[in-house]
């Protein structure tokens, strides 16, 4: 039973704390769309997005109309497709045409983004694979909306090395081919180790393979309101505290449970999951690193942050796993730097380095995301900063990301503006020291020996 003190809660949260549901996305399996040929497999694939996903918005819409919960994003998420085009696909000009056409029909249905451009190497590339990952500076230069993710490790299978190396350079090439604005298909790309099937939030959204035909996944927000739950308990003791963060973030879920479920009743639509992530916007007063100032330190990145946001998202997933009847995806907490205002001041300000966020990802839900580097960086330098991360998630059994963008032009102290959710960045400084040894030896990092279970 839902009280009235509830409902002016869920108000204020609302109203006053940017609480909103960051996505509905909406995940639609291509596997039936494969056809004679490229130009038969794009119509397939067409046809099908824009008949699932054509409410999506509308319904969306609705749904803030009926209970007042803003949702940001409406989005779509589609199986890798170096899977559904590896038949048809010859050549990189042929996965670029299925780019367009997953970006024609994403903007016919009215969506913000559309995920699953990839492509998942573990453990080895097929022919199909190699030719999708090598097509994604073009596919993301000649596109608006599509997102693009490259599984290169899992606890189970290791680390493939020869696709972080590639991805290295793939990095580079995207970063060139959309130089006139920023460098931003970096913004839509990232690398993962193990990548889940379920994510909701982009640029790493894609419908996995053991899903279904069609699905609803919501990922919600809510750091505005962890922020200012926590400013009214300062100095209180931890137990206070992991109880505060756990009580709000079964609050914010619910949320996120109740859209989800009406807009998979009026799509007609399975229910997949909740992701309960802290996703931050660059809004101010919605960022993670204001959390974590209220926890105790005095900027992100000063010693204790590791230790504040494990605590963090502890207990974001005890408190949100108890409002849901499925919880999946990423969900914990981001930290992507562009995308809130408390890291970008604190990057600013030399609190943070990539290596303090390196630290931090061990922790947290995702990984190093959204950082801005010079425009002169390495190609073998990316490759290896992605080797340490998907280290970092193979060892722990843990998700872990990199969405680096290397800003052609841009050197350490300035910045660069995406707009939007993608917020600004400041150049931060990289390493200066190589490691091009390392990225050109062959073959793939072993599995760690605790992955063997069976």
């Amino acid at each position: 039973m839902i009280t009235l003190n509830e409902v002016l809660e869920t108000n204020e949260m609302i109203s006053k704390m940017n609480l909103d549901v960051r996505t509905i996305t909406m995940g639609i399996s291509l596997l039936d769309c494969v056809g004679t040929d490229v130009s038969d497999t794009c119509k397939k694939i067409y046809t099908k997005i824009t008949t699932l996903a054509r409410d999506l918005v509308k319904t969306g819409t609705a749904i803030t109309e009926m209970y007042g919960i803003p949702i940001v994003h409406k989005r779509i998420s589609v199986t890798p497709i170096a899977l559904v085009g590896g038949s048809v696909c010859k050549t990189t000009s042929d996965f670029v045409e299925i780019a367009k056409t997953l970006d024609r029909a994403a903007k016919e249905v009215g969506v913000n983004f559309l995920g699953g451009y990839s492509a998942l190497v573990s453990k080895a590339m097929t022919t199909a694979d190699e030719l999708l990952i090598r097509s994604i500076p073009e596919a993301l230069s000649c596109t608006d909306v599509v997102c693009s993710s490259v599984n290169l490790g899992s606890t189970k299978t290791g680390i493939n090395m020869d696709a972080v190396r590639l991805m290295g350079e793939i990095i580079r090439s995207t970063a060139e081919s959309t130089k006139e604005r920023g460098s931003i298909g970096c913004a839509k790309l990232v690398v993962f180790c193990n990548a889940p099937d379920d994510n909701p939030f982009m640029a790493g959204a894609f419908h996995g393979v053991t899903e279904g035909d069609c699905v609803i996944n919501v990922g919600v927000s809510g750091p505005g309101v962890m922020r200012s739950v926590l400013e009214g308990i300062r100095g209180e003791s931890f137990e206070v505290l992991c109880e505060t963060i756990k009580k709000t973030a079964f609050k914010i879920t619910r949320v996120g449970q109740l859209v989800a479920k009406e807009a998979s009743q009026r799509l007609g639509v399975p229910f997949g999951i909740v992701d309960l992530s802290l996703a931050p916007t660059p809004a101010i007063g919605d960022s993670v690193a204001d959390i974590l100032r209220e926890i105790g330190v005095d900027k992100a990145g000063a010693p204790g942050t590791t230790a504040a946001l494990a605590l963090l998202n502890d207990q974001v997933k005890k408190g949100g796993i108890m409002a849901s009847s499925y919880v999946g995806g990423l969900s914990g907490a981001f930290i992507p730097v562009s995308e809130d205002q408390g890291m970008i001041e604190a990057a600013e300000q030399g609190a943070l380095s990539i290596e303090k966020l390196e630290a931090m990802t061990c922790v947290c839900s995702v990984g190093l995301d959204m950082i801005a580097v010079p425009g002169d960086t390495k190609a073998s330098t990316i490759s290896g900063i992605i080797a340490d991360e998907m280290a970092i998630g193979m060892i722990n059994q843990k998700t872990t990301a990199v969405r680096l963008i290397p800003v052609i032009g841009k050197s350490v102290g300035e910045h660069v503006e995406f707009g939007g959710l993608l917020g600004s960045a400041p150049i931060m400084a990289v390493n200066p020291f190589g490691c091009d040894r390392l990225i050109e030896r062959s073959g793939r990092i072993p599995a760690p020996v605790h992955s063997f279970k069976n």
